[in-house]
């Protein structure tokens, strides 16, 4: 069955950084699609059909009304969007696909999703899900960027560390001048430090969204470190 495909108007528009940038769809009338948290969108501008871009959606399946997408300056359409997207503007949207989903169900998993710069994104999603649904499932988020300037939706992961007692948000920067008052983390993730965070590697589900050299790191951390079966892994390279 084809894709329904739907113009929809941006609702509002959020800078989280100088460069990134969350847009609001909000769903035409009788627009009722099914989806599922992790998965992805595909964007592209009326007047501009030939050139289509997917993106993460940082909004999670209980977000029913609106998809909410955050894009990086990046190629044409992610500046295109970060430079000029205003509300108002339309964007024509094939709905939500994918498989990088958060496994919520059997309860019990633990999932650990490595990010770097904005493949934090869908990061955003598993945890408004989590936390609205009160779920036991234990997630923690370990999250690459450059400086402390670089944390996307820092408020918000934080917020929700602190409401849920099953999640946990940790930052390490890569590239903080010397004297920097960041008392966190520094340097980039290492398999020390995700083998930190593992308690029960038979029920870890392993999740890495970034720059391909992050997500190649997790591939082979998991796959030939731990050994970990390809069932407990989940990844997305953002080029």
């Amino acid at each position: 069955m084809a894709k329904l495909i739907a113009e929809m108007e941006i609702e509002s528009v959020t800078m989280e950084l100088p460069d990134t940038k969350t847009i609001r769809l909000k769903w035409p009338a009788g627009y009722d699609v099914e989806f599922k948290t992790g998965q992805f969108i595909t964007l592209y501008w009326p007047l501009k059909p030939k050139y289509k871009r997917a993106y993460s959606l940082s909004s999670c399946a209980l977000d029913r009304g609106a998809y909410e997408v955050t894009v990086k300056r990046d190629g044409k359409m992610g500046t295109s969007i970060v430079d000029w997207a205003e509300p108002g503007d339309k964007m024509m949207v094939i709905p939500p696909t994918g498989l990088f989903l958060p496994v919520f169900e059997p309860p019990g998993k633990h999932l650990i999703c490595i990010a770097g710069g904005s493949g934090v994104t869908p990061f955003r999603a598993f945890a408004r899900e989590a936390t609205r649904r009160k779920l036991a499932t234990r997630l923690t988020v370990l999250y690459s960027v450059r400086t402390t300037n670089d944390i996307i939706f820092n408020e918000e992961f934080r917020q929700l560390d602190q409401e849920n007692p099953n999640f946990e948000f940790e930052v390490t920067c890569t590239r903080l001048a010397e004297g920097d008052a960041w008392t966190g983390r520094r340097g980039r993730i290492t398999p020390e430090w995700v083998k930190e965070h593992i308690s029960d590697l038979k029920n870890t589900v392993f999740y890495a969204c970034g720059p391909n050299a992050l997500v190649d790191f997790a591939e082979h951390l998991v796959l030939a470190e731990l050994k970990v079966p390809k069932e407990q892994l989940k990844l997305e390279k953002w080029g």
